[in-house]
């Protein structure tokens, strides 16, 4: 199971045994803080009764244990690693909630008999466990399960999920049983008896308490900037990644005040001028004076590249293999770690889905008879309305980010509409949060959703094969809880409005005041050529012959090929 992950943690392994309890913890290491030999895991105490080991970084470290001296204890190594395990020595499973960063790691407490999974605030960091009454199974990716000794069941309902959300979504997976650590939460498990409960140690709580405009503005920039600096701590190489957008502009003109002369970015640009942003991207490496590499990726290197895209997968995603190719450049330009500006847009009202809130509302009051019948209409986005006659959060979202409507669902999957509204409808308390409105409901719907379930997964299954670490300074906990309390009136202005406004003597206006453009690729026209994915079956035919009519979306045509491909870890590429 350990080296089923050995991409992800190429420069060291470690195993430890409890024969006593049959207990097994394996780990892979990607050096980032404190290279010597002293971060090795999994890491012991110095009376041997914790065991750890650990994927992510603490940002605060430093701090934390500079506080722990202060109560008196020692410490042999300079990582974060031996930070968590006299942090939990002292406060015990209150210590996770003073954590900034993102983090899955096993404890095993050989004093309490108890195992200890955590996940980090936001979820960042994926971590999955099956538990039985004889056996638990634990690993960072889902691949790692084919590895282990026990015969896992195929989830027969992830299919419907799939080609519904374009992504799994918590708590599903492709594994019946196999369930992630819930973000923000502990699940202590007691060893033998395989008890457990689970601890929240975090939730994010919106509020309308800061007022003013000037307390929001000053508050943002001031967090951010502190949130860049941590997200800068390494031994290793470090980089941005510079997309020529608002987000990832903010962060390369932030970190130019840490690192100086030192700043390293990349970015990705494309023969199909209508895709880059090369010239967007000129103008922040201009002003920063950054050591900066562009990578061009072309359709050919794209259809050389996809079979191993597919390996890199760890669970289907329709989205993704822009996080392959900017992890893969990142990796050949001999970087370790990599920030990124995921989560500005869930924060900070970024999406279209904030502007549609507003007519969502209006079609909460109309009847469900009514909103049913939008399934029969020609136009795809009238058809996606249907999905309100469901009067919940998982229909709202699906309005905004849906792939297929139950109607072809059920046709693909030779099912029936009602069978899949009801997988969905089983959901909604999973997703259940405080009764919120308008833009923080859509905040909300985005983070939780598909932040978490898409682009977070993404990102780290994606990243991990190329042995690179992305890190989110969007979703540095201080910042998000000073995001979620900023008055709504304030906040959702127009897109990002706190963000520009809060850096607009520094952020150029020819990055923020032009047209949304995205991270995107020439997908649409390269899924036609590429010899690789064509139909195999009849469905895939028809879907095909639609999609080369442009009746059909690319994301949708690549959804039905991925499914027919992915078995319960992983794809056939035969």
């Amino acid at each position: 199971m350990r080296d089923a992950m050995k991409h992800g943690g190429p420069d060291d392994e470690g195993i430890y045994l409890d024969e006593d309890f049959k207990l097994a913890l394996g780990h892979r290491r990607l050096a980032l803080i404190d290279l010597s030999p002293g971060g090795h895991q999994p890491m012991a105490d110095l009376n041997n009764q914790l065991q750890i080991v650990f994927n992510g970084e603490i940002y605060n470290y430093q701090a934390l244990r500079s506080i722990l001296k202060n109560f008196g204890y020692h410490f042999s190594t300079a990582s974060d690693t031996e930070v968590i395990l006299k942090a939990y020595q002292h406060w015990g499973v209150e210590c996770f909630k003073y954590f900034d960063g993102m983090f899955a790691l096993a404890l095993w407490d050989k004093q309490h008999n108890q195992l200890i999974l955590a996940r980090d605030h936001a979820g960042i960091k994926p971590l999955y466990y099956y538990l039985s009454h004889t056996c638990l199974y634990f690993a960072s990716e889902i691949r790692g399960f084919d590895r282990a000794a026990h015969d896992f069941e195929e989830n027969e309902l992830w299919k419907t999920y799939f080609l519904s959300f374009g992504s799994l979504p918590e708590p599903i997976t492709t594994l019946k049983h196999v369930i992630p650590v819930k973000k923000g939460t502990a699940v202590i498990i007691d060893i033998p008896s395989l008890e457990k409960k689970e601890v929240c140690f975090y939730k994010l709580t919106y509020s309308e308490e800061i007022k003013f405009r000037r307390d929001a503005l000053l508050l943002v920039r001031t967090k951010l900037e502190e949130a860049v600096e941590r997200h800068l701590i390494s031994d290793a190489p470090i980089g941005l990644f510079l997309s020529g957008g608002i987000d990832s502009s903010l962060l390369t003109l932030i970190a130019r005040k840490f690192h100086g002369d030192h700043l390293h970015t990349l970015s990705i640009t494309f023969d199909e001028q209508e895709f880059s942003e090369e010239k967007f991207q000129k103008i922040i490496i201009q002003k920063t004076k950054a050591h900066h590499q562009s990578f061009r990726i072309t359709k050919s290197l794209f259809f050389e590249s996809l079979p191993d895209v597919m390996k890199a997968m760890d669970q289907p995603t329709v989205d993704g293999i822009n996080s392959y190719f900017i992890s893969r450049c990142a990796h050949e330009y001999g970087l370790k770690a990599v920030l990124s500006g995921l989560g500005a847009d869930e924060l900070f009202g970024g999406y279209p889905s904030f502007q549609l809130s507003k007519n969502y509302s209006l079609l909460r009051m109309v009847p469900g008879v009514i909103l049913n019948n939008f399934k029969y209409t020609g136009d795809y986005r009238l058809k996606k309305l249907g999905y309100a006659a469901m009067k919940n959060n998982i229909g709202e979202y699906l309005i905004y980010r849906g792939l297929f409507v139950p109607q072809s669902i059920a046709r693909v999957l030779d099912s029936s509409e009602k069978e899949v509204i009801n997988s969905l409808n089983a959901l909604e308390d999973y997703y259940t949060e405080q009764s919120l409105k308008n833009g923080n409901r859509v905040s909300s719907l985005e983070t939780s959703l598909y932040m978490q379930n898409q682009l977070l997964k993404d990102t780290d299954f994606m990243s991990m094969w190329h042995a690179l670490e992305i890190r989110v300074p969007f979703l540095d906990r201080f910042l998000m809880n000073t995001a979620a309390q900023i008055d709504s009136s304030i906040k959702y202005q127009s897109p990002k409005y706190l963000l520009i406004e809060a850096f607009k003597d520094e952020l150029p206006e020819a990055i923020w005041n032009r047209k949304k453009q995205g991270f995107t690729f020439p997908f649409a026209n390269w899924f036609k050529d590429v010899a690789f994915i064509k139909p195999s079956d009849k469905t895939e035919e028809r879907l095909f012959k639609d999609f080369s009519a442009n009746k059909l979306s690319w994301s949708r045509y690549w959804s039905v090929i991925l499914m027919n491909r992915f078995g319960k870890t992983g794809f056939s590429l035969q």
